[in-house]
């Protein structure tokens, strides 16, 4: 049950606060920012009203969520830090002196609670919403990009995976106890998964209950890991190989595994939108979407600005029907043959070759015509992996000994944008597309976007909610003080 009223703090410490969180606190000024009773709004339908005992307030528990998005703690490090770190007791409105959750209970929270809750989007609105009433949001451009994402489960059999956090763990306990040497169990020699389980099992044991170190962080964090992997099997919910976690490319020779974050990002550095998906989808694709999207957080639009993976022909359309302004070079690869084939192929700018919707990127192409006239280009596939492809109806023919995709170049497609790339107002408005490049990187480094931290589309765009809402706030608040 949820409470309808708030809990008054009447605990003789509270003014330990005062004493010794300074003004300048990050934490205390999140607090001092948000009014997080919107939380209490969406989530209400969630929790009854009039039976049963009271659930730990909606507000702390998706604090916890935000204090896990800035330090990039395991759950279990997150509360344990709590119990001691009065700014995160300040900030979860606990007091001094209270008791704090069970860690179990976070991840009761992200699978019962934010279920079919958009919560992306509430968020990057509530940020927005404060960066408008401050009168931060003065552009009227947003910049495009996607940053990828690493499956936090590789492709790597699950019997690997669990290896491999094992040894993680005793390789932490052997660096810092010699005497530890000898007194792990056997480790398995079948293949079969439940046996490494239950080896992941033992070693835990071994490690908290004969091991004077359990509580030393280098090994405790490697511990903590081992147990959420653990769980996780356990619960049926993760393996390592993540059932939404796809093949991407950054290029024609390195790729990876996982996710994709689709952003439109505002002059002055605040996320307007973001769109989480597979790691195979195509950057082009969202443009509208992360306009539409940008729009109804109030954001006013007149100038896009991204690279070439935004220029195709349906884009250029929809920011001339919109009467917006498009910063993107035209790619010599990109043409107006989309939508007329039953199976469309997507386009990565970055290898120049076409990705089929299965994952798989073309191995070569060939360009033939006369250079006088419209010129064809055709992408080779490997075909075997075309005969065994779940996805191969509609796209592949039964006993075909090749697969190919050609595409039209038109030599007079994109006319007006040609011509707009190289005026001096478009060169100009070009560079400031690094922005959004750094915006990644501090995304994915002191806030761990670099990584997913759970298995699962669901799990991933939570995790982006979090970071991203994170990542704006902080931006607000320097941004006001450099206001002041």
């Amino acid at each position: 049950m949820i409470s309808k009223q708030e809990t008054l703090n009447l605990s003789p410490y509270m003014a330990l606060y005062d004493l010794i969180i300074p003004k300048d606190n990050m934490l205390r000024q999140i607090n001092e920012l948000v009014d997080f009773s919107f939380i209490v709004e969406e989530l209400q339908s969630k929790y009854c009203l009039d039976n049963g005992r009271n659930a730990i307030p909606p507000i702390r528990m998706f604090k916890y969520l935000l204090l896990k998005a800035i330090h990039d703690l395991s759950d279990a490090d997150l509360v344990e830090r709590s119990k001691y770190d009065m700014s995160f007791k300040y900030f979860l409105d606990m007091t001094p002196e209270e008791d704090v959750i069970d860690s179990s209970s976070l991840t009761k929270f992200r699978r019962l609670r934010l279920q079919d809750m958009n919560l992306l989007d509430l968020l990057i609105q509530k940020t927005v919403e404060i960066a408008l009433e401050k009168g931060l949001l003065l552009s009227k451009m947003v910049i495009v990009d996607a940053t990828h994402t690493k499956a936090r489960y590789n492709q790597k059999s699950p019997k690997e995976f669990l290896q491999e956090k094992s040894k993680n763990v005793r390789k932490a306990v052997y660096q810092l106890d010699e005497n530890m040497v000898g007194k792990f169990p056997e480790k398995p020699t079948s293949n079969e998964v439940t046996e490494e389980l239950d080896y992941c099992r033992q070693v835990v044991e071994v490690v908290e209950t004969q091991s004077k170190i359990a509580q030393i962080p280098a090994v405790k964090e490697k511990l903590n890991v081992l147990k959420e992997v653990i769980d996780d099997y356990e619960a049926h919910l993760s393996y390592s190989n993540d059932p939404d976690a796809r093949l991407g490319h950054k290029s024609a020779d390195t790729s990876f595994f996982g996710y994709k974050t689709h952003i439109a990002m505002s002059d002055e550095r605040i996320i307007t939108a973001a769109v989480v998906t597979t790691g195979e989808k195509s950057d082009g694709h969202y443009l509208q979407e992360l306009v539409e999207k940008s729009r109804e957080t109030g954001m006013e639009i007149e100038t896009v600005i991204g690279d070439t993976a935004y220029s195709g022909k349906d884009n250029l359309a929809y920011m001339k029907s919109e009467k917006l302004q498009l910063v993107s070079k035209l790619h010599p690869l990109i043409t107006n043959g989309r939508g007329q084939r039953k199976v469309e192929f997507d386009f990565n700018k970055d290898a120049g070759m076409f990705v089929c919707p299965a994952g798989h990127m073309a191995s070569n192409r060939r360009r033939t015509g006369k250079k006088s006239v419209n010129q064809s280009l055709t992408f080779y596939f490997d075909i075997e992996k075309c005969k065994v492809c779940p996805m191969r109806e509609g796209c592949y023919t039964e006993g075909a000994k090749s697969k190919t995709y050609s595409v039209t170049i038109q030599s007079t497609t994109h006319q007006e944008q040609a011509a707009f790339q190289e005026t001096e107002e478009f060169k100009a408005l070009a560079k400031n597309r690094y922005k959004i490049e750094a915006k990644n990187n501090e995304l994915k480094n002191p806030h761990g976007f670099k990584t997913a931290k759970s298995a699962g589309l669901f799990g991933m765009e939570v995790q982006g909610a979090t970071t991203i809402f994170v990542v704006n706030l902080k931006r607000i608040l320097k941004l006001m003080s450099e206001k002041e």
